[in-house]
């Protein structure tokens, strides 16, 4: 339950700070007096969007934090699946910066609106004269009955086969269509695959072939550069192995004299084994070389090939090729499975419509058992509201449409007169009848949900008498198995609460702020009295309000 709250800079709230209590809680004030700001400052804590027209000051920050008491309510497993710390004395924070952004925690860890937002679901039922409206909602009337029929599950169950049912459908229309697309492209993906596959790509080709292209292309001067490098080596006169075996001689007569000639020795010896290999290597490359045009073509042949690939294809690199070629590969053999692939989709699908046709026969059927009941409780519990002809005619038909609730339509009619035709709620309904039927359901909603929390904002709207003084009962009622706060313009109501606060706005110097403070039980009389009669307090508007307290 919640069990304070602090607001700051909010509104018209300087800084307000309230503890609360178990049990049902009035909130009064006068029309204007900041009622809806304090309903305002608690939704925003509970994952409501904000803008800077939050912020009173618009130079400081806005803060409201909350405090709940979350032991009993289950909620372990929504902290863990979302990755925050368990407490079970749990402080939402809510802050608005001067810049316009916001921030959200829980338990000091950031979180996301939505997270914030589905936590608050799950502390507070806000009920404000605007969701009075959704009554006439069909999503809403088949929650009440799904609530009643104790569908949780099973309709958790069913949306998770619709999930897989939507995104199964999804693939087997991207493969449809890539099949239609494929059969349009086939011909001359097939063409280019095959001029790929016949291309001899692989790493390092261009360079290979480039290079074998420049020595089968220079051939004449290479044979003429390699017999000059011969003649060099191996003239009798001036050759460079001549010049170097004589000089080995020589040094070889002196290595006897001391070290350093012996080192020298070596060296010329190393020089000349050296130049004795390159020799060799050289009259090996003179003898391999030869003239080879029918080579010299294959490779321009292939060169060209690749290069009109690459300006084909719109690349630089045969990686790139060898990339291209390994996707239209791929491609084709998607291509040729293709029918295969659509055809298991297709199985898939038919088993997922059958589960949900399954799972929609047992929701429809948990429906249609508890109808008559909750047809009776509401009917019998608007009696005791002053409605004694009031008549529901609640029906199900099934659909072929998959919905996230199943695969029914609700028909949900009401007359609240005898004799009268049955007919739509938004229709039919005056708005305190509304306002009667809304409190009965989430009457009964409530012993099924089981929150820890719920607010009425003003449910007991065109109202009055006797029939608010019963309205006041149920809530009072509700309120031993949940937290309940109303806020009310009737005296009727606010007397029955356990606890009263009172909103009011204050004028200064710097402007007008509202405040709220809890009534002592002499204060709750003044306050009753003034609800009776207006500001001037008579005796006999005291002694109705002491009445309505006892």
């Amino acid at each position: 339950m919640l069990t304070n709250l602090s607001i700051d800079n909010y509104a018209l709230i300087d800084s307000l700070e309230v503890g609360l209590d178990a049990g049902f809680t009035i909130i009064t004030g006068e029309t204007g007096a900041g009622k809806s700001i304090f309903l305002g400052g608690l939704s925003l804590v509970l994952g409501k969007r904000a803008d800077l027209s939050s912020l009173k000051d618009k130079e400081r920050k806005c803060v409201i934090e909350a405090y709940f008491q979350i032991k009993n309510y289950g909620l372990q497993s929504f902290f863990k699946e979302n990755d925050l710390d368990y407490e079970d004395s749990t402080v939402i924070r809510r802050e608005i910066l001067p810049s316009g952004k916001s921030r959200a925690f829980i338990n000091d860890t950031p979180v996301t609106l939505d997270v914030l937002s589905q936590l608050g679901d799950r502390l507070i039922d806000i009920h404000s004269q605007h969701q009075t409206l959704r009554l006439t909602e069909n999503d809403f009337q088949l929650k009440l009955i799904d609530a009643l029929a104790d569908n949780k599950s099973r309709l958790y169950e069913f949306r998770k086969t619709l999930s897989s049912y939507t995104s199964t459908e999804t693939v087997l229309q991207e493969l449809i269509e890539f099949q239609n697309n494929a059969l349009k492209e086939q011909d001359y993906n097939d063409f280019l695959l095959t001029e790929l596959e016949a291309a001899p790509l692989k790493e390092g080709i261009l360079e290979e072939l480039e290079e074998q292209y420049e020595q089968l292309n220079n051939v004449e001067l290479i044979m003429e550069e390699l017999s000059k490098g011969d003649q060099l080596m191996n003239d009798e006169q001036i050759g460079l192995t001549t010049l170097l075996s004589d000089l080995k001689s020589t040094l070889s007569r002196l290595s006897g004299f001391g070290k350093q000639y012996q080192n020298l020795h070596e060296r010329i010896q190393s020089v000349y084994i050296e130049i004795d290999d390159i020799n060799a290597e050289l009259q090996a490359f003179r003898d391999g070389v030869e003239s080879n045009p029918e080579l010299l073509e294959q490779t321009n042949t292939k060169l060209q090939l690749l290069y009109n690939l690459q300006k084909k294809h719109g690349v630089s690199e045969i990686s790139e090729l060898i990339k291209i070629r390994e996707e239209l590969s791929q491609k084709a053999f998607e291509t040729a499975h293709v029918d295969e692939k659509i055809s298991i989709k297709r199985r898939e699908l038919q088993d997922l419509e059958s589960a949900l046709e399954e799972q929609a026969l047992v929701l429809r059927e948990r429906r249609n058992a508890i109808i008559p009941d909750l047809k009776n409780q509401l009917e019998s519990d608007l009696a005791h509201l002053g409605m004694p002809s009031a008549s529901f005619r609640i029906q199900l038909e099934s659909t072929d449409t998959f919905r996230t609730n199943g695969m029914d339509e609700l028909s949900f009619l009401f007359t609240a007169n005898k004799g009268s035709d049955y007919g739509e709620l938004k229709k039919v309904a005056s708005g305190g009848e509304l306002s009667r039927i809304m409190l009965v359901i989430k009457a009964i909603l409530a012993k099924y949900e089981k929150l820890p929390t719920i607010m009425f904002d003003e449910i007991d709207t065109g109202v009055s008498g006797e029939i608010s003084n019963r309205m006041a009962d149920i809530m009072k009622e509700m309120s031993k198995d949940m937290q309940v706060f109303t806020i009310t313009h009737l005296p009727q109501v606010a007397s029955k609460g356990n606890h009263h606060f009172k909103v009011f706005k204050t004028d200064t110097t710097d402007g007008t702020s509202t405040n709220m403070r809890k009534l002592s039980n002499d204060e709750r009389v003044v306050e009753l009295a003034q609800m009776l009669g207006g500001n001037e307090l008579s005796d006999s508007a005291l002694a109705h309000a002491r009445q309505l307290l006892n």
